[in-house]
């Protein structure tokens, strides 16, 4: 048998405790076990080792020279391993985590950074605006939070953040000119990324016909884009009103019907289902569904209409 081969670390656990307590009861309960399991560990260990360790006195364990010998050495060996482990998990609660995330909701979340950073002062967020797959196996990426209707795959943890709805949003100016569904028809319908499923999705819960005559419309490719026109005039983009509530109470921004359906997409937060319960990651996690409490809240609010000829969904917070 090999002189460098070592020993099972359960059976070198519960000497050592033995040995600093004199004690199998006391080692025992240190270790959360049975006293005939820490027992039966020492006597591996000898037998292990091919020499006794203790001398089992009436009421009392002494140790031989070979125990009183290798004791010290493996308290200052697990004292070691437990340090090292310590600075392992703090540096895991420390650090640099790369996220990719879409422009619409990075704009709702670096106002809010700020909380982050006072609650969680060792971690630093690096911010990705990117719409493509991230492949986590071959990029630096740590999370992503991506908009789709479902972003469950295997080997991913996929945590749904919020749903997302729906309505026409428009510069007031526009919205004036706006008593009923069908008025949309009479400005630019601005689509984001093409979806022009989406204003099918919101004119059939409206009770009109998609194929009926539009307005050219320009194509931006994120919500906030499509909305930073409408606000500017342009036409009509879709979009959910908790999502842009500043601008709605600034004014710039108006909802001009009560229909708000949803989309049937959502906000989702992913990464490696390995690393889904890192600290850093999780931090960043449980802030995320912090935040975005409200906008579920909002979501949770919305009652479909009555019937396609009475529009009546819920009114923007």
């Amino acid at each position: 048998m090999s002189a460098n081969r070592l020993p099972p670390l359960n059976a070198l656990r519960a000497f050592e405790a033995a040995a600093r307590h004199l004690s199998l009861t006391k080692a025992a309960q240190e270790l959360g076990v049975t006293q005939a399991a820490v027992s039966h560990q020492v006597k591996s260990l000898e037998d292990d080792l091919g020499t006794p360790l203790f001398r089992r006195l009436t009421r009392a364990l002494a140790l031989t020279d070979t125990g009183a010998a290798l004791a010290p050495e493996l308290a200052v060996a697990f004292a070691r391993i437990a340090a090292a482990t310590r600075r392992a998990r703090e540096r895991d609660a420390k650090g640099t985590l790369t996220i990719s995330l879409l422009y619409t909701f990075a704009l709702q979340l670096v106002p809010r950074l700020g909380t982050f950073a006072k609650r969680h002062p060792d971690i630093v967020l690096r911010l990705d605006n990117s719409t493509r797959k991230i492949d986590f196996d071959r990029e630096p990426h740590d999370a992503a939070i991506r908009y789709t209707a479902d972003a469950t795959a295997a080997g991913l943890h996929a945590e749904k953040l919020f749903d997302d709805a729906l309505t026409p949003l428009c510069a007031s100016s526009v919205a004036k000119k706006i008593r009923k569904p069908a008025d949309v028809f009479g400005f630019e319908m601005l689509d984001d990324h093409n979806f022009w499923d989406d204003w099918k999705v919101w004119l059939d819960a409206a009770g009109l016909d998609a194929k009926s005559p539009r307005k050219r419309a320009t194509v931006f490719d994120s919500t906030r884009l499509a909305v930073e026109a409408a606000m500017e005039g342009l036409g009509l983009a879709l979009g959910a009103p908790y999502m842009f509530e500043a601008q709605i109470a600034s004014g710039r921004l108006s909802q001009p019907l009560d229909l708000m359906v949803p989309a049937g997409k959502a906000y989702w937060f992913v990464c490696r289902k390995a690393d889904a319960e890192r600290p850093t990651l999780k931090a960043l996690r449980d802030w995320l569904v912090e935040e975005t409490a409200p906008q579920r809240a909002a979501f949770a609010a919305i009652r479909p209409p009555a019937s396609p000829q009475s529009p009546r969904g819920t009114r923007a917070r």
